[in-house]
């Protein structure tokens, strides 16, 4: 599966994962590679031999070239559509018209209809809104997405870089309406970006959604090529940002988990949100079979108990507020719900 905005993807190691308004959907765990246009079919193949079946492309990016891309190697390896789970997104503005972007029932009528002329297929697997429109109502939007599940024209529905309040409104006003709910929620994870830590995770595991992490080597920072140089791509776009005081520690902590291993910190940074339950999937984005070795080195790593551990203490956020008020607030109840004893400071 690949989410709209990004280029072909490619992924490894499907997960069931359980969720709470439609049981054993599948999310696979995702590696997703960017090839470039003519280079397709080379990366897609290794994508196939390595068993995998999750693919997608991008709506807006290169006015939905990403799409074409994807629908074109899908034909040309002869992959039957049953086979593969297709995702892409919507809302980033593909013009300048009101109507070309956000949330409203115009544009995500016509976007649907674009993307699935430009993929070749008559359905979409998971459909996302790409950022949160506050020009449109919540209720326009999840009415219309409901209207394209009930259609067929899209399986189910997700959301990408939403704050949890958001998803929260939206899954209320789905309930009211009787309408499809959000199954997915894409977002930024890396062990140099954990903000999603402090409310989006939470709200996950509450509602019990499928993640699919974008930027989990934090725009290549994590690979180590950015630590003694300046140029390249992240002196130009520095996205997502890092905290580069904190990053340097990150990556002393990386260099010796791989050597112990013998594998790439690529690895490294990948199986530690694989082994994040949490994540369902992961976007990764490459421009090179090289790259795609090193990501794909994470399949044949599993981190130990201590390893985790480590590189969960050298990355670990600072709580706010309201966070440190309810560990404190909170402590004695969740001492009672996990050990069935209420703890001295109640």
């Amino acid at each position: 599966m690949v989410a709209s905005g990004y280029k072909p993807g490619v992924h490894a190691r499907n997960q069931k994962v359980e969720t709470a308004h439609h049981p054993a959907v599948r999310v696979p765990r995702k590696l997703k590679s960017d090839p470039g246009r003519g280079r397709f079919t080379r990366h897609h193949r290794l994508v196939v031999e390595e068993n995998d079946r999750q693919v997608g492309g991008g709506a807006f990016e290169g006015f939905g070239q990403a799409e074409e891309i994807v629908g074109k190697s899908l034909q040309t390896l002869g992959i039957a559509r049953k086979d593969v789970v297709l995702a892409t997104k919507f809302e980033h503005a593909t013009g300048t018209g009101p109507n070309d972007g956000g949330g409203s029932r115009v544009h995500i009528v016509e976007a649907v209809k674009a993307s699935l002329k430009r993929l070749g297929t008559d359905h979409i697997d998971l459909y996302q809104m790409h950022g949160w429109d506050p020009a449109t109502p919540v209720e326009e939007t999840v009415r219309a997405l409901d209207d394209l599940v009930r259609q067929g024209l899209v399986r189910y529905v997700g959301v990408s870089s939403w704050a949890a309040w958001q998803v929260s409104t939206a899954l209320g006003v789905a309930d009211a309406l009787g309408a499809s709910h959000f199954q997915a929620y894409q977002g930024y994870y890396s062990l140099a970006g954990r903000d999603i830590e402090r409310e989006v995770t939470p709200m996950i595991e509450a509602y019990e959604l499928g993640l699919l992490v974008f930027s989990p080597l934090a725009g290549g920072y994590l690979t180590g090529k950015y630590r003694d140089k300046t140029d390249g791509r992240r002196a130009t776009i520095p996205f997502p940002p890092v905290d580069e005081t904190k990053g340097i520690k990150v990556l002393e902590v990386m260099d010796g988990i791989a050597a112990s291993h013998e594998t790439t910190l690529e690895a490294v940074a990948l199986a530690w949100l694989r082994q994040k339950p949490v994540v369902g999937c992961i976007i990764t984005g490459v421009t090179s079979l090289e790259q795609l070795n090193a990501n794909l080195a994470t399949v044949a790593l599993t981190l130990t108990d201590r390893e985790v551990a480590a590189l969960n203490d050298v990355g670990t956020i600072a709580p706010e507020y309201p966070g440190w008020m309810l560990a404190q607030g909170s402590a004695a109840r969740a001492s009672l719900m996990a050990t069935g004893v209420m703890s001295e400071a109640y």
